[in-house]
């Protein structure tokens, strides 16, 4: 129930602007300058008990309290190891970025670029910070989290071994900005071993809120130009890399997107200090195993054709390629003068210039991280229109799986885009008009969970294209005779366990259902599902209204027969009235007799709810009439009970739940079925007759309450401490 209230209590913050990125969340409730200002006046160094200085902090298997790993680690501030020491010294560059005794090489290389733009580079890494002024043993950094900006705190205590720090450290031994950042990110996600394997994208995305889409350039699209020269209008940040050599790492919970993403077994004693001991210069003095940043894409007219050329940005500021195109290349004479002099610079920056043909070639992999709205401060270039939601697969409601299996694929969570606006530079060959979108699929909080031995899942979507008839139906959470008669217009690559699946789709103009699931069923996750379109686009979760319409019976008492009459003087005795204890054992001595239904027996509070639905007198008992209308209403639940018990198991899925729901009038959300899922069924995900009757009285206590509460039908109630008791008692 706590759970349930600090969920809904959060909901809203995010719609007052909590999250975003001028307002970012407190991590663990820590404020920055509430904290420093403390440790200021009691003249005492900031000690982070949310991530303390000790065993836990390193790790729990490789980096464990017991690992020959850990041992002689002493945890030291800088001022302890340095007589000078500096957060930011002589700005932030790549030189910064040296690898430790840890397997991140992936967030290293993320950083890296990072250090590429200082705007971004200013969010993430607040300049308020110095180790001179006001120098508290406190520092902050700001990263995106599923959705939202986080504000995280550290104190500067770092690992050591010999003197000298164990994980990430500057060239400069002085500096300490990177160390201190790597440690923020750690605690982020529990602790520094959490950090080994992944892929530079998810760094990336943390970094900025962006989403990643990544490009074998061995079998790129045929509008790969188009798609670069749109990213970086858009502000897009676009990297490039040459593959080392042709091995692919298969392990389960590490991706090879470049070569700078390690797989999980990494060695953890392996120091990487130079670019020697792993990257290689080609003939043409380009660096294999390197991240590149991709800085323009621009047409020229050469020798009366048209060349497509790209602009390329090695970050060491130097090492620069030497073939066509380069500097002061041959090339360069044959395009017009003007563009010549914008073009060719000719200075050894590490900025240059190769055609899109030979990029191609000499490079292996494009990555673009598409900034989200938030994150673009600049107006002038053209901005994505992104929309976010955030959802749960649960097992007994929404874990549905893939298309494999289709008895309970339907029970996914579904949204549904509307694309009205066409992209601008339509292709003149198009049938029809297209849209642009790109979608991405991410699970939450997993590598948090890895202590715990949860690794990631394997995840996709499938896009569908919304017939006509049921465009305007938003209420209406589609069934699995939708999905066995319509097939999938698009989806995501093969499922996969990475954190994030994204894929850009031109489709055409229309209404699609997105469909994210796990590839097996019954796996707890929770996830964010990001749509980001070139033109405003509406989207919307299908099946977000929760309305009820149960069944009424309606009943006098010259609809009862004598019989029935009988029958009550007989159960009721002398005050014709039946008391909570008095319908429990009816009720059970019924259900026992039934050999096609499973019960363990209806429960006390069960019938005390009974009859506060029915007693309209206030007697805490039922009446002939009030006990007429609960038997017709518990003979139609059996009905239902029995229609939905395909397998005549004498129980029900708990998937099933939601087609029962829906024969009793009831249409409720994801959330609600969550809920019910979470009380009503058993560790089998299976409920019996007793329970589906309890949930049902159940809602329709619920909905009886709130609608006399609702006297102006808002759709909301206000309550005082008292009356929300009262309600909540009863």
């Amino acid at each position: 129930m706590t759970g349930v209230a600090l969920k809904l209590a959060r909901e809203k913050a995010i719609l007052d602007g909590l999250g975003s990125n001028g307002n970012a969340v407190k991590y663990l409730k820590q404020d920055f300058e509430a904290l420093r200002s403390q440790c200021l006046h009691s003249g005492t160094l900031f000690k982070d008990e949310e991530f303390p200085a000790c065993p836990s902090a390193l790790g729990y298997k490789d980096l464990g309290p017991y690992s020959p790993k850990t041992q002689g680690i002493i945890w030291k501030r800088p001022p302890e190891l340095v007589p000078n020491p500096q957060f930011i010294e002589g700005g932030a560059t790549r030189t910064d970025i040296r690898q430790g005794a840890l397997g991140d090489c992936w967030l290293l290389a993320a950083i890296a670029c990072l250090t590429l733009d200082q705007e971004i580079l200013d969010r993430v890494v607040p300049k308020d910070q110095s180790f001179q002024k006001d120098y508290a043993g406190i520092f902050h950094f700001q990263f995106w989290q599923y959705g939202e900006w986080v504000d995280v705190v550290v104190d500067d205590r770092l690992p050591t071994k010999n003197g000298q720090l164990l994980f990430l450290h500057s060239e400069e031994r002085n500096e300490f900005w990177s160390a201190l950042l790597e440690k923020a990110y750690a605690k982020l996600n529990g602790s520094y071993e959490a950090l080994t394997g992944g892929s530079t994208m998810e760094g990336f995305e943390d970094f900025t809120g962006g989403i990643c889409e990544s490009y074998d350039l061995r079998k790129a699209p045929p509008k790969l130009y188009q798609i670069m020269q749109k990213a970086l209008q858009t502000g897009s940040l676009l990297g490039c890399s040459i593959d080392c050599c042709s091995s692919s790492s298969e392990d389960a919970g590490s991706h090879l997107t470049t070569v700078w993403s390690w797989p999980n077994n990494h060695n953890l004693d392996c120091q990487i200090t130079s670019a020697n001991e792993t990257e290689e210069i080609t003939s043409q003095k380009l660096v294999k195993g390197h991240a590149y940043s991709v800085t323009g894409a621009v047409e020229v007219t050469y020798r009366g054709r048209l060349e497509e050329l790209v602009r390329i940005r090695n970050p060491w500021g130097e090492v620069e390629w030497t073939g066509a195109w380069s500097d002061n290349a041959p090339e360069w004479n044959y395009i017009d003068p003007k563009q010549k002099n914008t073009l060719d610079k000719q200075a050894d920056d590490g900025e240059f210039w190769m055609s899109f043909s030979d990029f191609q070639k000499q490079f292996t992999r494009l990555e673009i991280c598409n900034l989200s709205p938030d994150t673009l401060t600049c107006n002038q270039v053209h901005k994505w229109n992104m929309t976010l939601f955030n959802g749960n697969w649960q097992r007994g409601s929404t874990a549905g799986g893939c298309q494999n299996y289709p008895a309970t694929y339907w029970t996914n969570p579904q949204f549904k885009i509307k694309l009205d606006e066409p992209d601008d530079d339509q292709e003149e060959s198009a049938s029809e008009p297209c849209c642009t979108v790109l979608v991405g699929l991410m699970q939450k909080n997993r590598r948090r969970q890895k202590r715990m031995g949860e690794g990631l899942l394997s995840i996709g979507y499938s896009l569908y294209q919304v017939p006509k008839e049921l465009g305007n139906q938003t209420d209406v959470h589609l069934s699995r005779e939708f999905f066995s008669t319509n097939r999938s217009v698009a989806h995501s690559d093969p499922y996969v366990n990475l954190r994030e699946v994204s894929n850009r789709f031109h489709v055409p103009q229309g209404e699609y259902l997105i469909v994210p699931s796990t590839f097996q069923p019954f796996k707890d996750g929770q996830f964010c599902l990001r749509i980001f379109s070139e033109k405003q686009a509406k989207a919307q979760e299908i099946g977000d209204t929760v309305t009820a319409n149960p069944y009424e019976p309606h009943v006098t008492g010259k609809d009862i027969d004598d019989e029935f009459k009988s029958l009550f003087q007989k159960l009721s005795g002398e005050d014709c009235e039946i008391t909570a204890n008095e319908l429990q054992t009816i009720l059970n001595r019924v259900i026992t007799k039934r050999t096609d239904i499973k019960s363990d027996g209806f429960n006390i509070n069960t019938c005390r709810e009974m009859i506060s639905l029915l007693d309209n007198h206030g007697t805490g008992t039922l009446g002939l009439v009030e006990f007429k209308i609960l038997w017709m209403k518990i003979q139609k639940y059996l009905e239902i009970y029995k229609k939905v018990d395909t397998d005549y198991s004498g129980t029900i899925d708990a998937h099933e739940m939601r087609n029962a729901l829906k024969e009793a009038g009831f249409t409720l959300s994801n959330k609600v079925q969550q809920s019910i899922a979470i009380r009503y069924a058993c560790s089998k995900l299976t409920i019996d007759f007793d329970g589906f009757v309890a949930c049902m009285i159940r809602l329709e206590c619920l909905f009886k309450m709130f609608q006399m509460l609702d006297k102006d039908k808002r759709g909301t109630v206000q309550l005082s401490l008292a009356e929300w008791l009262c309600c909540a008692l009863v």
